[in-house]
Parts: C-alpha cells; sequence; structure tokens
C-alpha cells in the first residue's frame, strides 16, 4: 500500500504543492472564498497575508502587539484577522486567524529568482490543526479532513 492510499484510507485529502525556483513549495488557498498563491512554510508559526491583500481576502483586522520577523526582516508591524474560512483543497475551517503584515521582502526575494509572488504564508498553526503530512518526493501536502 502507499502513502497516499494510507493516508487517504485515514480520513486525508491530497493537495499538489509546486516547487518554486526558491526551493520552497508552494500551494493554492482560499481564504474567505477568494483564491491565493501561499508558500508552505513549516517553520512560519502563524498563517500570514500581505498587507496589500487585506480587502482581496475580505479580512477584517485589528491592530496586534505582536511583532514579526523573518528571512532577513524583523520588527515588522502586524495586525490580525479572526474567524476566517480558509479552505486548502477538500480542507475547509471556519475558525482561523490570519496575521497580516508586509510580505514585500518576501515578494521581492521570489522576484529576483524569476519566481511569482505570492499572497501570504501558510504556516505551522494550520499545518498543526490539520494534522498535516508533506510527501517531499511526491510533492504533496496531506491535510486531515
Amino acid at each position: 500500500m502507499s502513502l497516499q492510499e494510507f493516508l487517504i484510507n485515514k480520513g486525508y485529502c491530497k493537495v499538489k504543492l509546486h516547487y518554486t525556483k526558491t526551493n520552497h513549495f508552494e500551494l493554492k488557498a482560499a481564504i474567505n472564498g477568494e483564491k491565493g498563491r501561499f508558500i508552505l512554510d513549516t517553520g512560519a508559526s502563524n498563517s500570514c497575508v500581505d498587507f496589500e491583500f487585506t480587502n482581496m481576502f475580505g479580512l477584517t483586522v485589528e491592530d496586534s502587539d505582536v511583532k514579526a520577523a523573518g528571512a532577513g526582516a524583523i520588527d515588522m508591524l502586524t495586525q490580525v484577522s479572526k474567524k476566517n474560512i480558509v479552505k486548502i483543497g477538500k480542507w475547509k475551517s471556519k475558525k482561523n486567524s490570519i496575521i497580516l503584515f508586509d510580505l514585500t521582502h518576501v515578494n521581492m526575494a521570489l522576484a529576483n529568482h524569476n519566481a511569482n509572488s505570492v499572497h501570504g504564508i501558510i504556516g505551522a498553526d494550520i499545518l498543526k490543526k490539520t494534522k498535516a503530512i508533506i510527501d517531499y518526493n511526491k510533492k504533496y501536502l496531506y491535510l486531515k479532513l
């Protein structure tokens, strides 16, 4: 029995991952019904969206005292949006918090490698919630339904 068959039998859905020119996995996801392109980042504690896409994803935001840091940027101002519907493949959850901050540094790094820009990052918060399993070899993300 393959890993895929085993996980599907255990109630997981599979989501295709795309390997980028920057050696990241990228996937498609929807927030509040709007589709976007996201980096899969197991090292990011929270899922994030760039401030630029607040309206696109219908996010209601409030200020946050948390400062974001990562990939060469520190002490970045953030906002938070609560109770959002996130859908990845067949998996869907209605009570997700999304952190908003400036992802310009991420998209500039992608552009420097001729890679597509992203709307945000899917982080460990969602990966833990979904009991995610990543098949690096076959480029699939498995999420528990």
